[in-house]
């Protein structure tokens, strides 16, 4: 009989639901296991629901998601076994700054479980204070999904960000950078995959609204992918998944030296790892002036992501572990 897996989050839309469990349903129904996911969120009949769901499965393995204590407790006794996966700084405020309330729910539902997946080291160091048996899984993409051969502008060079209002704080913050670049790069254009516009940071922009079917081409025809960040506990948190989908791209990438960007980025070679808004400027202008190092670069990238952050490659880490808990 096939083993039931259970994934629980506050919904199919969450950027943690797609990438940390829907993309491998196919693996995991090939690999002889009947996964499932229900939404948590939505008062009491969501939770009613979702124990419910939880008592008929063989592992239950909560993404992200914190409960009440009562809710938890229920939930432990329901389940034959536990995980929690987590791809964020859950535990700490969206400023980095510390929060009792968010560490104390965080320790609790480490502490209820069975074993932990965490997104990056960072996390998977915060996770071992309340559970020794933790498992490093990074975010990954489906990398043959971005493998297109799409036409780039000729007329522009285009910085391509992706992302969400959520994140907009850390693309605000590069304006003084991106400024200077443009000062540098005549014909520069910042394109924002996402929900908003960004006028008045410095270079002329391109807004285009964020599709699931639509990503990947927007990335791939772009020359360059940029990921700042800010150095807290929030941001040490992320889980570099716009770096990957880059990367998977073939787009070189420029990024903060911070959190999990900085594990998957090898320096000099599928990108670069800057600190200052002059080193941004100046890596910035070299890709633009230099076609050949920028396809050198998105091919280190690719090839990267294929060998170690393809969804292939991460389930390999996940399947083991799953399957000795049955």
């Amino acid at each position: 009989m096939s083993a039931k897996l259970l994934f629980v989050s506050k919904g199919e839309d969450a950027s943690s639901t797609r990438y940390r469990a829907l993309q491998f349903f196919p693996l995991w129904r090939a690999a002889g296991f009947e996964p499932a996911h229900v939404t948590a969120s939505g008062g009491i009949k969501a939770s009613v629901d979702m124990l419910r769901q939880a008592a008929r499965a063989d592992v239950v393995i909560v993404l992200r998601k914190t409960f009440p204590a009562v809710l938890l407790w229920l939930l432990r006794r329901a389940a034959r076994r536990l995980v929690f996966d987590f791809d964020d700084a859950i535990f700490c405020n969206t400023d980095g700054t510390p929060s009792r309330t968010r560490m104390a729910r965080f320790a609790a539902m480490a502490r209820a479980c069975d074993h932990v997946f965490a997104g990056n080291a960072f996390l998977a160091g915060q996770a071992a204070a309340f559970n020794p048996a933790v498992t490093r899984v990074p975010t990954c993409v489906d990398a043959a999904r971005y493998r297109i051969d799409a036409d780039k502008p000729a007329d522009t060079l285009d910085l391509v960000w992706i992302g969400s209002h959520s994140t907009r704080k850390y693309l605000a913050e590069a304006m003084p950078w991106l400024k200077a670049a443009a000062e540098k790069i005549p014909n520069l254009r910042l394109k924002i995959v996402a929900d908003f516009d960004l006028p008045g940071c410095g270079a002329a922009t391109l807004p285009i609204a964020w599709r699931a079917e639509s990503e990947a081409r927007e990335l791939a025809a772009s020359h360059i992918g940029i990921a700042p960040m800010r150095d807290d506990d929030w941001s040490r948190g992320k889980c570099a998944l716009k770096v990957l989908q880059y990367m998977a791209a073939g787009l070189p990438v420029v990024s903060s030296k911070a959190g999990a960007n900085a594990e998957v980025i090898v320096d000099g070679e599928s990108g670069f790892l800057v600190s200052t808004p002059e080193a941004w400027a100046a890596c910035i202008a070299r890709l633009a002036n230099d076609a050949g190092l920028r396809r050198r670069m998105g091919e280190a990238g690719r090839r990267l992501v294929e060998t170690d952050y393809s969804i292939d490659a991460v389930f390999g880490r996940l399947r083991p572990v799953v399957a000795s808990l049955r």
